[in-house]
């Protein structure tokens, strides 16, 4: 037989043989990255002013925790910062070992230090799962030197590591990878895999891959090895379409492309839904864009904006709730986040509305821009020395806390500008009180 016609078999083990099975190991082992430089991704901690490239240039690494979602590459990272130092690699998961597991890594490490005078790197997978008594067991090794330790977690560790070990450890975050980066692993899987290159694979539907695995490497890889788990044996040239992936992983993709037409014109749906006070319409057209693929941080980011620019001062509390949902996204991740965003977008679309402010800014800069190099008067300017006290900053300045009222009557724009009014609040929510403090301090501005 030719090298094509046993490929297939023996890399899913199809064969029966018990040698085959024992070689077998999931793709996504077999490409994983040995350097640094063959990397792709967190290129804010691996690019050329990267902490964690620099510490590998220095010939060492302090303990670390690497925070990310499931994917972004922490276990591979912290495999390569052991292989380039060359330290003893030492893996545990949280979810299954204990003390006694922890214990008997410590005994090999000093072992090692001792008769080999190498250093031991101890990875611990969701470090976040181990309670207060497994967390404290690494402390007087980390002290000590005896491991450098690096915890993978997709947790906040702030939340979930107790105090004492993260102030010995430099939390790092890792960003879900790109498009282009999950691309360039598939590519490199396919060229530099030696079953795969045999194989003669083509991905003929990249874009359902990528939408697929959502910035998670791993998955993208798995996705990949599981469309060819369908290929009959023998096979020396695959195109592997939609239909081989949604048969792999009875997964269909909906039609929406996060770089198309479909993506702008759905987010716009979602905003107008919010802006007319429909929450299940923009409820619907979430849940279109998430099953979709869309980066939830880029929904959330939407929804800050909308939040001061089509409700503003109507509910001051919305930008509030919104970064809120910004910052529950960042932390707590999919498929969880989805409940946040619902919040969000549920209160967004029931709020009072008003675009006063935002359209108060756009009138203000338009002034601006005619009116020229715009001075500030002596009176409201800062006078921190002796010497601009002297010639008149900040003279004739009044502070309006000590007038009743907290308020003076007084010019406050540039003197190249008529005092007019480009703020004006609606009778809506919160912004009905403003408009009426403001017209009664301003009657001549504000007065109807």
């Amino acid at each position: 037989m030719t090298p094509g016609l046993t490929l297939l078999p023996d890399l899913f083990g199809q064969d029966g043989g018990d040698a085959a099975g024992s070689r077998f190991q999931p793709l996504a082992e077999r490409v994983r990255p040995r350097s640094i430089d063959d990397l792709f991704g967190q290129a804010h901690l691996v690019g050329p002013e990267g902490p964690v490239r620099r510490y590998l240039e220095q010939g060492r690494i302090p303990s670390m925790i690497f925070w990310g979602p499931p994917g972004s590459g922490k276990t591979t990272l912290a495999e390569v910062c052991a292989h380039s130092l060359n330290y003893r690699f030492e893996q545990l998961s949280a979810t299954d070992a204990g003390v006694k597991d922890v214990r008997r890594v410590l005994e090999t490490a000093e072992k090692s230090r001792r008769l080999e005078n190498r250093q031991t790197l101890l990875f611990i997978d969701e470090i976040h799962r181990f309670n207060k008594a497994q967390q404290d067991t690494l402390l007087h090794a980390i002290e000590q030197g005896l491991i450098v330790l690096i915890g993978a977690t997709t947790e906040n560790p702030s939340f979930e590591v107790n105090r004492a070990l993260l102030s010995r450890m430099q939390v790092y975050i890792l960003q879900p990878l790109s498009d282009e980066d999950v691309r360039k692993v598939i590519d490199r899987a396919i060229a530099g895999d030696e079953e795969l290159a045999c194989a003669g694979i083509e991905v003929g539907d990249m874009e359902f891959l990528l939408q697929y695995a959502g910035g998670d490497a791993r998955k993208a890889l798995n996705a990949l090895e599981a469309a060819l788990s369908l290929l009959p044996p023998g096979t020396q040239h695959a195109v592997l379409d939609r239909r081989l992936f949604e048969q792999a992983l009875q997964h269909r993709a909906p039609d929406y492309d996060k770089g198309g037409e479909s993506h702008y014109d759905i987010v716009s749906a979602f905003i107008k839904s919010m802006r007319g006070s429909d929450p299940d319409a923009a409820l619907v057209w979430m849940a279109r864009m998430l099953e979709g693929g869309e980066d939830p941080k880029f929904i959330a980011r939407r929804m800050v904006i909308f939040a001061s620019e089509d409700i503003g001062n109507a509910d001051p509390y919305a930008i509030t709730l919104a970064m809120s949902v910004f910052h529950a996204v960042e932390v707590i991740g999919m498929p969880e986040a989805r409940i946040n965003l619902a919040q969000g977008a549920t209160y967004l679309a029931g709020c009072p509305k008003s675009n006063a402010s935002y359209a108060a800014l756009s009138e203000a800069s338009a002034v601006v821009k005619a009116a020229g190099q715009l001075s500030v008067p002596l009176y409201l300017r800062n006078a921190p020395t002796k010497f601009m006290k002297e010639i008149g900053y900040g003279e004739g300045y009044r502070y309006p806390h000590s007038y009743p009222g907290h308020f003076v009557e007084e010019r406050y724009f540039p003197e190249q500008i008529d005092p007019k009014a480009f703020y004006r609040p609606d009778a809506e929510g919160r912004e009905k009180y403003l408009k009426e403090r403001l017209e009664a301090l301003w009657p001549g501005r504000y007065g109807s």
